[in-house]
C-alpha cells in the first residue's frame, strides 16, 4: 500500500472508499442519537470530511442534494472567522446562517477540526435540520429573515472540549423545544467526534502524513470525469422557463445553460425578484441545486466531492428569488429552490433525451405546532409527496420526492409524536401525466387534530397553480390541493387546526414522457389492475 506519495488505481479505491464509510459511520451515529424526525425518519442531514484547503472529499451516502454544494460555502466562511492558527483540539464550530449555510435557519452546521500530531490536516462536519429555531417556526408566513428564528453566526459552542454555556443557554430560551433542540446539537457534536477519530485511525492505518495526495487524486479525478462527460455534449446555449406561485403572487424562474467544451454555465438571469414570505431562496441553495441536476446527467455514480463542481459555474441575479440577501426571508426556501433540477432538466433535454426526466411532484412540507394532550409544547413536520417525473424508458415512481430525496416519517411514528391521528394514506388515481411512459402518481393522505387544542398547521405547498409538465409529447400531472373539512385552503400559508378538524392532502403527480398513444393497451391495463389509473368509464 502506497504512503504519502503517488496513489495508482487500487490505493485510491481503497482509501476513498475507506473515507465514504467513515461518514457513513458518523451519519449512523447521528440518526441513532438525533431527536428530530426529519434527522431519524427522513434523513435531513449529511456527514463530510474536508482537507486542510477546505475541500469537500467525501460525504455520507445518506445526503439530500442541497448538502451537496453547500458545505464547502459554510466551512469557508468559518474559516474567514477562525483559520487554522486559531483553531485547536476539541474544538467545535457552529453556524446555521442561511446566507452562507443551506438557505435557512433549520438546518445547523457543525464542524470540528481534524488535528493530527498538533498539526491541521482537515476536518469534519455534520449537517441536519433541526426540531425547532424560535420565531415564527418552520413557515413561509415570514416577510422578513427576522421572523424566523434564532440567527446563530459563526461561534465556537466548544472550546478545547468545554461547551461554551452562555451559547447553550441562549438557544435554550430561544425555541419551543429546547431539550429536543440541545440533543440534535450534541448528536451532531458527538458525530464530528466519531468522524475525527476514525480519519485518524485511517491515517494510522495506512501510514499517511497528509490527506492532501489522496485529497488530490479523489478531486482530480473526479474533475476529469465530469469534463469528459461534458466534452461528449454538443456546444451551445440552452434555455427555460418556468412560473411558480408564490403565496398570493407568481414569479418567473428562468433558466440558460452554455455549454463549451468541457465547461458548463448556469445562469438565471431573467427570474424575478423576491416576495415577502419565506419562499426565497439564498444563493448557495440554488447553486447546490443546480450542481445537483448536473451531476444526476454527467456523472451520477462518483461520489459526492467538491472535484465534481470544478468546472461549473452558476450564477442568478443579485435580489431575485433565486439570489436571495437579507431581509428576505427564506426559511421554506425549497418551495421555490426545487423547481431549479426540473428547470435544467428541460433547458438540457433537446441534448440529452435519455437522461433528463419529466417534472415532478415534488414534496409537500408541513409543520405543526400546538400542544400534545397533556399540555407539553409540540413541534413536529409531516411531509408527503406527489409523483416522480417519467424518463425515456421507465414510468415515474409513485408518491417519491422530487428534487430532494428524504425518507417520510411513518404513520407509527408521526402519531405519538404529534397526537395528529392519520386517518387516510392512498395512490391518488390519474394523478401522473399520461404519457408513453407514464407520470408517477401522487398520494391522498387525510389526517385529524386529536390533540384536544388549537393546533397550527405551516403549509409550504407548491404545484397549486403550475402542474409537473411533460416532455417529448407527455402530459403534465394533476395539481396539488390542501382540504381542511373538505373546504379548500390556500397551500402556502398557515391555518389552525380546531379539535377535530380534518386536514386533506391532494398531492400533485408526475409528468409523462413521449406521447400517450404510443402506450401499449396491456401497459394501460396493468396501470389500472394497480390503482395508478382509474378503470375506463369512471
Amino acid at each position: 500500500m502506497a504512503h504519502s506519495g503517488s496513489l495508482d488505481a487500487v490505493d485510491l479505491s481503497v482509501m476513498w472508499d475507506r473515507l465514504i464509510s467513515i461518514t457513513d459511520e458518523g451519519a449512523a451515529a447521528l440518526v441513532r442519537t438525533s431527536f428530530s424526525s426529519l434527522v431519524r425518519e427522513g434523513f435531513d442531514l449529511t456527514v463530510l470530511i474536508f482537507d486542510a484547503r477546505g475541500r469537500m472529499i467525501a460525504q455520507s451516502a445518506k445526503c439530500i442534494p442541497v448538502f451537496i454544494g453547500t458545505a464547502s460555502v459554510t466551512l469557508r466562511h468559518m474559516l474567514d472567522k477562525y483559520p487554522a492558527d486559531r483553531l485547536d483540539e476539541g474544538d467545535v464550530v457552529v453556524s446555521n446562517d442561511p446566507v452562507f449555510g443551506t438557505g435557512h435557519m433549520f438546518d445547523i452546521a457543525v464542524m470540528r477540526p481534524i488535528l493530527r500530531d498538533r498539526t491541521l490536516i482537515g476536518f469534519a462536519m455534520s449537517i441536519t435540520h433541526l426540531p425547532d429555531i424560535g420565531g415564527m417556526g418552520f413557515s413561509v408566513s415570514a416577510t422578513e429573515i427576522y421572523h424566523e428564528g434564532l440567527r446563530l453566526p459563526v461561534l465556537k459552542l466548544m472550546r478545547a472540549g468545554i461547551p461554551d454555556q452562555d451559547i447553550i443557554e441562549l438557544i435554550r430560551l430561544n425555541v419551543r423545544v429546547p431539550d429536543q433542540v440541545m440533543g440534535d446539537i450534541s448528536a451532531n457534536i458527538s458525530c464530528t467526534a466519531v468522524v475525527v477519530r476514525e480519519v485518524l485511525e485511517f491515517m494510522d492505518d495506512y501510514a499517511l502524513h497528509s490527506l492532501a495526495p489522496l485529497a488530490d487524486a479523489i478531486i482530480d479525478q473526479s474533475d476529469a470525469a465530469v469534463r469528459s462527460a461534458l466534452g461528449d455534449l454538443p456546444d451551445g446555449r440552452y434555455t427555460a422557463e418556468t412560473r411558480v406561485e408564490a403565496l398570493q403572487d407568481t414569479r418567473l424562474l428562468c433558466c440558460q445553460v452554455d455549454k463549451r467544451g468541457q465547461r458548463l454555465d448556469i445562469r438565471f438571469d431573467g427570474t424575478e425578484g423576491c416576495v415577502q414570505a419565506g419562499i426565497n431562496v439564498p444563493f448557495p441553495y440554488t447553486r447546490a441545486m443546480a450542481l445537483y441536476a448536473v451531476k444526476c446527467l454527467t456523472t451520477p455514480s462518483i461520489p459526492n466531492n467538491d472535484g465534481a463542481t470544478l468546472c461549473i459555474a452558476v450564477a442568478a441575479p443579485d435580489g431575485s428569488i433565486l439570489n436571495a440577501r437579507p431581509p428576505a426571508a427564506s426559511a421554506g426556501r425549497h418551495t421555490i429552490g426545487h423547481f431549479i433540477v426540473p428547470l435544467i432538466m428541460e433547458a438540457l433535454a433537446p441534448i440529452m433525451p435519455d437522461r433528463v426526466c419529466a417534472a415532478s411532484g415534488l414534496m409537500d412540507i408541513l409543520a405543526f405546532q400546538g400542544r400534545h394532550p397533556d399540555g407539553r409544547a409540540m413541534a413536529t413536520t409531516y411531509s408527503a409527496s406527489g409523483g416522480f417525473g417519467a424518463l425515456d424508458g421507465l414510468d415515474g415512481r409513485q408518491c417519491m420526492p422530487g428534487s430532494s430525496n428524504m425518507g417520510y416519517m411513518p404513520v407509527e411514528v408521526f402519531e405519538p409524536r404529534s397526537n395528529v391521528t392519520v386517518l387516510r394514506k392512498s395512490l391518488r388515481p390519474d394523478s401522473g401525466g399520461a404519457g408513453r411512459f407514464r407520470g408517477g402518481a401522487g398520494q391522498t393522505v387525510e389526517m385529524r387534530n386529536d390533540t384536544g387544542h388549537d393546533l397550527v398547521v405551516f403549509q409550504m405547498g407548491n404545484r397549486t397553480r403550475f402542474a409537473a409538465q411533460g416532455l417529448f409529447g407527455g402530459e403534465a400531472g394533476a395539481l396539488r390541493s390542501h382540504w381542511i373539512n373538505d373546504v379548500q385552503v390556500p397551500a402556502q400559508g398557515s391555518h389552525v387546526l380546531q379539535t377535530g378538524d380534518r386536514l386533506r392532502l391532494e398531492q400533485a403527480g408526475g409528468g409523462g414522457y413521449g406521447p400517450a398513444e404510443h402506450r401499449p393497451d396491456a401497459t394501460v391495463a396493468q396501470d389500472v389492475l394497480a390503482g395508478f389509473v382509474s378503470p375506463p368509464g369512471r
